[in-house]
């Protein structure tokens, strides 16, 4: 069995449960520890190891945070990454630079745990709650955009993310979806 093929299997009967809970927002999450620890039953079955990595980068005068999910076959030389992209809002009330970082790196590595292993982000609490704020409403994707979007799915994100984000025409979600 290839690495694409363990992988797969892994990706239909990986299960997280939502073990912590945020009492502010009242809901349930999963945290990146929770995915890491529901994936260790898998590793030894299919033989095969995960790894995450970050870079750092300055964006628009904004931090950025690129977490790295990549599965590794111990039978071959074969490895399977995604990315997630985080910024890191230094500007965040109440927290530290340490924190705002800290804050960060643990959402890139969750979403790209998440985007390794095909968990659905518009099922967590965490990704939709508005903390009692009223939801934005979606800014329309432009030419531009959708050139950063298909950059974005080409790097490890997912079209949830940028539907999440942004009012898409069906021609937009299209295009976005074949990549």
């Amino acid at each position: 069995m290839n690495l694409a093929q363990k992988l797969s299997e892994i990706q239909v009967k990986f299960k997280a449960n939502k073990s912590r809970y945020n009492s502010f927002g009242k809901y349930n999450f999963r945290s990146a520890e929770d995915l890491l620890e529901a994936i260790k039953p898998f590793l030894l079955e299919y033989k095969v190891y995960v790894t995450i990595s970050e870079d750092y980068l300055m964006s628009h005068d904004l931090p950025v945070i690129i977490s790295k999910a990549a599965i590794h076959d111990v039978e071959s030389s074969s490895v399977i990454e995604v990315k997630a992209i985080v910024g890191v809002d230094l500007a965040q009330k109440g927290m530290q630079t340490p924190q705002a970082f800290g804050s960060a790196s643990s959402y890139g590595k969750k979403y790209a745990l998440g985007n390794l292993l095909l968990i659905d982000d518009t099922q967590d609490a965490d990704a939709s709650n508005t903390h009692g704020k009223t939801e934005p409403v979606k800014a329309k994707l432009t030419a531009d955009g959708l050139e950063k979007a298909k950059t974005f799915i080409e790097t490890g994100g997912s079209l949830e993310t940028i539907k999440g984000k942004y009012e898409l025409t069906k021609e937009q979600i299209t295009i976005l979806s074949k990549l």
